[in-house]
Order: C-alpha cells, then sequence, then structure tokens
C-alpha cells in the first residue's frame, strides 16, 4: 500500500483531519465541530465536556487512519490548547488516539503554516495577505508580517456579544477591541485570502447554496461592500436563524457573527476583496510531512 500522510488540526472549535498519498492526491478531508475552547478564554482551562467531544473526534479518526492502513501523522493544536492549564488531559487523548504525542505550535508557525497551504491552493494570488479566523485566534500572513492575534470566532463572541442577537453596544466594543489588535501590525498585500472554517463558511452563505459546496466556495472572491453586508446581517440574526441557512454548520451557528465581525475589520484596512480557499494549514502540514519523508 502507499505511504499516506496524515494531518489532524486540533483548534478551538473544530477538529480536522487531512490524509494525502504521497504524491499529494487527497484521499480524504473531514471535519467535527468540538468547540475544545468553550470557555477557557475564562476559566483558564477545558470544560470537561469539551474534552469528552474532542476524544470523540480522535477516536473517529483514528479508527479511519487504522482502517486505512496507517499514516504518517502529526497532531497539531493550537490557540485554545496554547492557553488551557489541563492540556495533560488532551495530550493524553491525542495519544490515545492517534499513538503520536500532538504538539502545541506557536502562533507564528501556526501562521506560516497556513500561508503555505493557502498558498499552494491559489498559486496565482499576488502578494497575498492570508487570514485564518479560527475560533480563538486568527492569523494574518504577509511576509515578512507573520502574526497570530488572540482574536477568534468564539473568544470574540464568548467575551463580548453575549446576548442573542448581539447588542449595538456589544458589537461596538467588539470592534474596539478587534481594532486595538489589528492597529500593532502593518502589511501592504495585492490579495487578500481567506481560510479556515469562518472564511469558507462565510463564501457559502454569500452564495445562498442550498448545500455546501467545496467546489463552489473554493476561489470565490467576495466583494467588500458583500462581505460587509453580510456581517451586518449575521450580527442581527438570532443564533436558530443562523442556524435555518441552508448550508451552516450548526456547531459553528452561534460564533459566525463574531467570525465575521473580524473579517470586515480586517478588510476595511485592505480594501480588497477576500478571495477563499479551502487549502489551509491542514494542506500546510502534509506538505511538510512528505517533504520530510522524501
Amino acid at each position: 500500500m502507499a505511504q499516506l500522510f496524515a494531518a489532524v488540526d486540533c483548534g478551538t472549535n473544530s477538529v480536522r483531519l487531512l490524509v494525502v498519498d504521497a504524491d499529494g492526491r487527497e484521499i480524504e478531508r473531514r471535519l467535527h465541530i468540538t468547540r475544545l475552547g468553550q470557555g477557557v478564554d475564562a476559566t483558564g482551562e477545558f470544560a470537561p465536556e469539551a474534552l469528552q467531544r474532542t476524544f470523540a473526534a480522535f477516536d473517529d479518526f483514528g479508527a479511519q487512519l487504522r482502517g486505512l492502513g496507517g499514516a504518517v501523522t502529526r497532531v497539531v493544536a493550537t490557540s485554545a490548547a496554547r492557553d488551557a492549564r489541563n492540556a495533560a488531559e488532551f495530550f493524553a487523548g491525542a495519544r490515545r488516539a492517534f499513538g503520536v504525542d500532538a504538539e502545541i505550535i506557536s502562533g507564528a508557525e501556526e501562521a506560516a503554516l497556513s500561508f503555505a497551504g493557502a498558498t499552494a491552493g491559489l498559486p496565482g494570488a499576488v502578494k497575498p495577505l492570508v487570514m485564518d479566523v479560527g475560533g480563538g485566534s486568527t492569523e494574518l500572513v504577509c511576509p515578512p508580517l507573520a502574526v497570530s492575534l488572540d482574536m477568534g470566532s468564539v473568544r470574540v463572541r464568548e467575551r463580548f456579544l453575549g446576548s442573542d442577537p448581539p447588542t449595538i453596544a456589544q458589537v461596538e466594543a467588539a470592534s474596539e477591541f478587534i481594532n486595538s489588535l489589528l492597529d500593532t501590525v502593518t502589511f501592504e498585500a495585492e490579495t487578500w485570502v481567506g481560510v479556515g472554517g469562518t472564511a469558507t463558511c462565510l463564501a457559502a452563505i454569500a452564495q445562498r447554496l442550498p448545500a455546501y459546496d467545496r467546489t463552489r466556495v473554493h476561489g470565490y472572491v467576495m466583494p467588500p461592500d458583500v462581505l460587509d453586508d453580510l456581517a451586518q446581517d449575521l450580527l442581527r440574526m438570532t443564533v436558530a436563524e443562523v442556524k435555518a441557512l441552508p448550508s451552516m454548520e450548526p456547531g459553528r451557528a452561534d460564533v459566525i457573527c463574531a467570525g465575521a465581525l473580524i473579517c470586515r475589520e480586517v478588510g476595511a484596512r485592505t480594501n480588497l476583496p477576500l478571495t477563499v480557499s479551502e487549502s489551509d494549514i491542514l494542506d500546510g502540514i502534509v506538505a511538510r510531512l512528505r517533504q520530510s519523508q522524501a
């Protein structure tokens, strides 16, 4: 059997798996919304129920990898695991499921891997700013800039947008927080690329897709006015109304308004349309795995 390479990305909101063969051909790409970062911003540790949801996803992915005959596997953890005091439980669960140790990667490495994956999927992008809005952090990469900012869809929702739907005052406070972090970075870009669940979800909603369609999402270009209108709409909707959108993943419905707000504030500084890429940190991880085994 041909050698396989697998990446598992354990984010604040989701756990994702990508498996490719030795030639880089995609074998499997899957996702579980687990909300690992539930309450971490407030408590500083993983909630027991969040760990159990994540371990169930690990077990599912681990069983699939064994069914494929095994793979060279790298498991990375990002924002939530960097912040949690009880991360040892998380590490033990990853070791049981995959037989390898999970790695808490730095924000800088997370940004670099996202950039590598995004630019591989959009080779024509000129001087891109790559943005990955996660649950706990947002990575912005436009060489030489490569930063991870502690603002993500789960973090912003839990900290600022407590009402359903959020109040005007809450949205203003969240925007002020987001912009205080964006004020710390500068970049010059000719293309703005969004990767990860927030960007892909927004692309599906903007196109009014009857169901999520990866082929329609990848490469979609969202004009600034469309993004601005979409963010405003989502911030005015209840979670129940968002869940009713045809392409919406239920586990992302309560935080997509915060993700859209982050995208809107970044977009205000780029004055560029948002090009959405389905290639992201997972693709960057497996590319490095393949290089290491070459």
